[in-house]
């Protein structure tokens, strides 16, 4: 039951992923549809990440509040149901106004599934599980990538949204058959009986377990993130995610354009953008594994600090799409790897009360620099920055975020002994 848990978060994460990327590579289709330059789609991209941030903050709190999997039920329903409204849109407009909608649903499920993903996975693999289990965003993003143009070749633009829509809510109704609610946080709630019930349904032995605190119905705040110790912690999160996924974002809008810089055809630009995303599903299984024997922060940041070179070289492809390609691949192991990775800390970082909420703000401040790095790219294009100085600015946004994870390692330990609601979860 705890792998049937731990699949179906990574099935959450993975049309996440293909819906958060499905309209970039649907958008010019779109354009030649309504007879649009690209360049009006802007407000469109950057709608989807606000709702995103909004979604993050927000729905993470809630399932502090009303518990990990109504909340996470509400934003699987917001965004199935907003990507499947997108074939009404008729306008840039209108089609802002649903992905701002689709991306509230899709950064609100993120803190939830990553959350209830770490509250059933065992303590001595947590950290590998909780990263293998979000590979299913990028693998929805690589799907995304390859199988939006033949859906659009079978069914037109409109067909990756619908389906892009129906899998979510499948899946969410599998979801609500199947999965639990944590027991971490039933207990958390003195929610004795629900836990006894959830307990037999899994084969635990109740009377094996520590018991935990129960607290009650207590709010769950932005402020406890900062109280018992945790402060230093939570902006130092904060500042990594916020440099990791400008840095992701980045790369992601603007290895295209090194592609055109080497030569490389549109669909050897496609495929460098998915050897990234494969890089970060493997960076994030091997730097997971390592982040479960030794001190998560220092092999996260050692991967940030490696990923920089990587980063340096996709800037350095002298007219080589091979170059770029094992460049863009190496990239996404390590910084894109290492990304996924703090996210999975991120959640170990905080306790039961507060994890949701305090992986929803820290992802929902990485969304604000999701948001920065793209316009920071279009700011050197601009200028007219060569490929090798914007790729050397995106390698020190690397090395940067192994500067701010490094100094964790001697503060979560710290905070978890001034916690007084961590529960038997976390014991585990």
């Amino acid at each position: 039951m705890q792998m049937a848990i731990i699949v179906l978060c990574g099935a959450v994460a993975l049309v996440d992923g293909f819906d958060t990327q499905a309209i970039a590579f649907v958008a010019p289709h779109i354009a030649a549809a309504w007879g649009l330059a690209p360049a009006t789609f802007g407000p469109v991209f950057a709608a989807g990440l606000l709702g995103s941030f909004i979604g993050a903050l927000s729905i993470g709190q809630l399932g502090d509040r009303i518990g990990r999997k109504p909340a996470l039920l509400l934003s699987i329903a917001i965004f199935g149901l907003a990507s499947v409204s997108t074939v009404l849109a008729n306008s840039v407009d209108v089609l802002a106004s649903i992905r701002l909608v689709t991306g509230f649903g899709l950064g609100g499920a993120l803190p939830c599934f990553v959350a209830l993903a770490s509250e059933y996975a065992p303590a001595k693999r947590r950290e590998s599980m909780v990263s293998t289990m979000f590979c299913g965003f990028p693998i929805g993003a690589v799907i995304g990538g390859l199988a939006s143009e033949s859906i659009v070749a079978a069914a037109g633009w409109k067909g990756v949204f619908v389906i892009g829509g129906i899998l979510p809510l499948v899946i969410g109704v599998i979801f609500f058959l199947v999965v639990p609610e944590s027991i971490a946080f039933l207990e958390h709630r003195g929610e004795h009986e629900k836990v006894r019930r959830i307990c037999e349904r899994l084969a635990i032995d109740i009377s094996d377990r520590p018991s935990a605190p129960s607290h009650g119905l207590s709010r769950a705040s932005v402020a406890q993130l900062f109280a018992q110790r945790r402060a230093a912690g939570t902006l130092l999160l904060w500042a990594t995610l916020f440099l990791s996924l400008l840095l992701t974002y980045l790369l992601i809008n603007w290895i295209p354009l090194a592609a055109h810089i080497v030569g490389a055809s549109v669909g050897a630009a496609v495929i460098a953008v998915a050897l990234l995303n494969l890089g970060a599903v493997v960076g994030c299984t091997v730097i997971g594994r390592l982040a479960d024997r030794y001190a998560a922060p220092r092999v996260i940041a050692a991967a940030y600090a490696a990923g920089a070179i990587a980063v340096l070289l996709i800037g350095q492809a002298q007219h080589s799409a091979a170059w770029l390609g094992v460049a863009a691949f190496l990239s996404g192991v390590l910084s894109i790897g290492a990304q996924m990775c703090t996210v999975s800390f991120c959640a170990s970082f905080y306790s039961t009360s507060l994890r949701a909420t305090g992986v929803g703000w820290a992802m929902g401040i990485g969304r604000a620099g999701a948001i920065v790095g793209p316009l920071l790219g279009g700011y050197m294009m601009a200028a007219k920055v060569d490929a090798a100085t914007m790729f050397a600015v995106a390698a020190a946004t690397s090395l940067g975020a192994a500067a701010t994870v490094w100094p964790i390692a001697r503060l979560s330990g710290a905070s978890a002994r001034h916690d007084g609601t961590v529960t038997s979860s976390d014991e585990r």
